[in-house]
């Protein structure tokens, strides 16, 4: 339905979603939350491909924050048994779509056999070019920015970078993202309306969608959707809509 509506030559080139209500669908459902995160993988391989099919170069998903690790350890075991299985899993998918995987965040606190597992998965797509899929795994944007202005601090007092060429394009080159473009369109599901710590500098003119659909229920007509919704919009990064007209 929406699909058709989609002007091609005006998609957004990077997306960013922020998947969140596994946990609640599965509460709803009488299923404990781990069931949840599963049946969340069945959006997360839906929306991967449909993004792929359409022609959005870059998808950056929320998988895991630094905060997540406060949760159950039972929750953060299974969290991390899904992302094994699922790497392992979706290696054939990435390859037959020429997908891209590369992943953002602490990731040296992820348990070894996750961090072997997605540096593999890593190698193998590296040379895809269809699209690039990022995992932020034990992400957190304030966390990011942190090592940022520690990484330059001491480039600084190292006389490698005077304070006075410090601009955008620095900052950018120390961030996780730094091969990454800005993002366009925001997604978030489950009718919450936070950015709960995610891509802070990166979404600074980042369109906001949110819906109320828990994750697990995304379909990619419904990312359709967003992006139609995306379209309706001017953006105008500061300037006028005379301007921009």
């Amino acid at each position: 339905m929406f699909k058709e509506k989609l002007n091609l030559k005006n998609l957004p080139k990077h997306i960013s979603i922020i998947m969140d209500g596994n946990g609640r669908w599965a509460k709803q459902k009488g299923f404990l939350r781990a069931f949840g995160h599963e049946e969340g993988t069945k959006a997360v391989r839906d929306v991967v491909e449909g993004s792929a099919e359409l022609g959005i170069k870059f998808l950056t998903l929320y998988a895991f924050s630094t905060e997540n690790w406060n949760r159950p350890k039972r929750e953060v075991d299974t969290l991390m048994r899904l992302l094994v299985s699922s790497l392992k899993k979706e290696i054939k998918t990435l390859m037959e779509n020429n997908i891209r995987l590369k992943a953002i965040g602490n990731l040296d606190s992820l348990p070894k056999k996750a961090q072997k597992e997605l540096q593999e998965v890593m190698t193998k797509t590296e040379a895809n070019q269809r699209m690039t899929l990022t995992l932020a795994l034990s992400y957190g944007s304030r966390e990011e920015l942190m090592h940022m202005v520690r990484d330059i601090s001491e480039k600084v007092k190292n006389n490698e970078i005077s304070p006075e060429a410090i601009d955008e394009s620095i900052i950018n080159q120390h961030l996780y993202t730094q091969n990454l473009p800005d993002v366009d369109l925001v997604i978030r599901t489950s009718g919450e309306q936070r950015i709960s710590n995610f891509l802070l500098w990166q979404i600074a003119y980042a369109e906001l969608y949110f819906t109320p659909i828990l994750w697990p229920d995304f379909r990619r007509e419904d990312l359709y959707e967003a992006i139609y919704n995306y379209q309706t919009r001017e953006r105008r990064f500061g300037k006028t809509s005379e301007q921009i007209s």
